[in-house]
């Protein structure tokens, strides 16, 4: 099935074709890049999309397809996983991407990046997460140094189906599912702004980073120091997408 098929509205993403649609009610899109690498690798991005978009115009360049649906609001939860399932069987069956994916989480979508691919590590290349959620206690709940949401902490609440009690003692976080990436050797790099007050670092980034070493996991941690939780990315994207190229289409 073409995405033109599945009823993708065609338009311009700095000159390459995006197609926009609907899959199981939620909105998603793809970018196609102007020539395809080598066993169709591409980068599924989690939440904003479209915001510092360098690393993705540098992969659509090198032949990378830009994949992205809507989740934000599920918080990385079961519907969340569920969603992500079926739409990377459409994008690996249907449409003939990578069975290995290259995974892209800003800030909340550090939540589904991390939760997915601890139930799918052999389908994931690597993982990039910037300024990334980790703990929902940090964010949205704010129990820690964040400054928390507290309209969206009772939504993902909801979501997980906890108590404010019961979140507390949660052990379904991404900082508590990392054992089987470790297993599995999925590299992490996050990029993170060391004057975050919305979500962090050290009680995010730095506590995946310790556990994820002590599982014997390989992390890189690229720190802005001075910076908040905005802008993500770097301006110029070269190490995430050296980062990216040794972990995928390098190999």
């Amino acid at each position: 099935m073409s995405l033109e098929m599945c009823g993708g509205q065609k338009s311009d993403w700095f000159g390459y074709d995006k197609y926009d649609f609907s899959f199981e009610a939620k909105q998603c899109c793809v970018v196609v890049p102007k020539r395809e690498a080598a066993g169709r690798p591409w980068i599924w991005r989690a939440r904003f999309f479209g915001v510092e978009p360098q690393t993705e115009q540098a992969l659509l360049e090198r032949g990378f397809h830009v994949a992205y649906i809507d989740v934000a609001d599920l918080f990385g939860g079961a519907e969340a996983i569920e969603l992500w399932n079926k739409f990377y069987d459409y994008l690996t069956n249907e449409q003939g991407f990578s069975r290995k994916v290259v995974l892209e989480g800003l800030s909340r979508g550090g939540l589904i990046v991390i939760n997915w691919a601890a139930q799918n590590p052999e389908k994931v290349a690597c993982i990039y997460i910037d300024a990334p959620v980790c703990d929902i206690k940090s964010w949205p709940g704010g129990k820690g140094k964040g400054l928390g949401a507290p309209d969206d902490w009772k939504k993902c609440l909801a979501v997980y189906g906890l108590s404010e009690e019961d979140a507390l003692n949660f052990k379904g976080n991404p900082i508590d599912n990392l054992a089987p990436l470790a297993r599995a050797g999925v590299m992490i790099l996050s990029v993170c702004g060391g004057a975050d007050v919305e979500v962090p670092m050290e009680e995010n980034t730095a506590v995946l980073e310790e556990r994820y070493k002590k599982l014997g996991g390989e992390i890189t941690v690229i720190l802005k120091k001075g910076v908040g939780h905005h802008p993500h990315s770097l301006e110029d994207p070269a190490p995430i997408v050296e980062f990216i190229l040794k972990n995928t289409i390098e190999n």
